[in-house]
């Protein structure tokens, strides 16, 4: 018999890339947005999870036998992100029928858990790096542990199996997303390419000269439905990359080669790409028009001020996959090739030139 899922913050990267690898594998597929879900196979699920009533009506009649929460709302404080973030995921798992069968529910946060929040991301006294999940919880307030916390009080009650994933920053394609990368990269450099602008890169010499991976999001899927399937993975976290590690000083070349920019020697300075891009919103909507695109709002597709975090940070950053790979995760993404296919998808889509 096919498995259900639920899958909770489905129009976004992470979100859509699980629901498209359970449609691949058979599986009867709930999306769950505030927004619309167009994708193939998807039932799309329309509720806002800090509504509790309106969310439990919505969800009365889905009792998956798995569930994929990849979504959060962004706030203006700490504060504001863990009271929200951790009702969202209260308010989902107290949502949900009572199930007939085994449940288990993946949590996907990130590299926040090791970092720090945003208003102390990557300072003060840090774990040593590679990351491993063994490296306790830092003193600070943290919207990350407030969800984990609400998941393991949930499993506690109900007795589902859970696991929870912590990606580094994940590429793939989403438009609207507050957390993205790939396509902020690929905005950025199709307008160097456009207006004869040199490929600046906006990061700090941490960044420029270190060691770091990512997580594609076909990757961090397959690592999602792997823990569902995996009873060794049950109650777990666990750190998920790519598998390679790269300098940016090398992966900068590469995605100015498959543009057809020149990638402007590093000076040491951090050149932002929140002040780079400021001005760019009427050049975009002029690229759009000239070039048949779907998309003319670039704040839809580039988000610089999470990009300028990830490139700015003062410290090398790699991760660990010792515990996946223990338990028989094998698979592996040269990252690279990720940022290429994303690149080619966004054009076929016509969201880039």
């Amino acid at each position: 018999m096919a498995k259900t899922a639920l899958v909770v913050g489905a129009s976004g990267i992470v979100g859509s890339a699980t629901a498209a690898l359970l449609v691949a594998e058979g599986w009867t597929v709930h999306g769950l947005a505030r927004g619309a879900v167009r994708q193939d196979g998807v039932t799309q699920v329309r509720a806002d999870l800090l509504d509790a009533a309106g969310t439990r009506a919505a969800l009365a009649d889905v009792s998956p036998d798995a569930v994929f929460i990849s979504t959060w709302l962004r706030q203006d404080s700490e504060a504001e992100n863990i009271r929200v973030n951790a009702a969202m995921v209260r308010n989902l798992l107290a949502a949900l029928p009572k199930a007939d069968a085994p449940r288990h529910v993946a949590l996907v946060t990130g590299l926040k858990h090791y970092l720090g929040p945003f208003e102390a991301y990557g300072k003060g006294s840090l774990p040593q790096t590679p990351f491993r999940e063994e490296q306790e919880r830092l003193d600070v307030e943290n919207f990350y542990y407030a969800q984990e916390d609400e998941l393991f009080a949930a499993a506690a009650r109900d007795g589902f199996s859970w696991s929870v994933h912590r990606p580094h920053t994940v590429i793939g394609k989403a438009v609207g997303n507050a957390m993205n990368m790939g396509t902020t990269l690929a905005a950025y450099a199709s307008l160097c390419r456009e207006l004869g602008r040199p490929f600046v890169f906006p990061g700090s010499a941490a960044q420029w000269e270190g060691l770091t991976d990512m997580t594609d999001a076909g990757q961090l899927a397959r690592h999602l439905l792997w823990a569902v399937e995996t009873p060794a993975a049950h109650d777990e976290a666990f750190n998920v990359v790519n598998g390679d590690v790269f300098r940016w000083q090398w992966m900068w070349e590469r995605i100015a080669e498959w543009f057809g920019v020149d990638a402007a020697p590093f000076d040491g300075v951090v050149r932002p790409l929140e002040e780079q891009m400021a001005d760019d919103q009427e050049v975009w909507r002029s690229i759009a028009e000239r070039h048949g695109l779907v998309e003319a709002d670039l704040t839809r597709l580039a988000s610089p001020w999470h990009t300028d975090a990830d490139l700015g940070r003062p410290i090398e950053v790699v991760t660990d996959m010792s515990k996946s790979r223990r338990l028989g995760f094998t698979a592996y993404q040269p990252t690279d090739d990720a940022f290429f296919a994303l690149f080619a998808q966004l054009r076929a889509d016509r969201l880039i030139p």
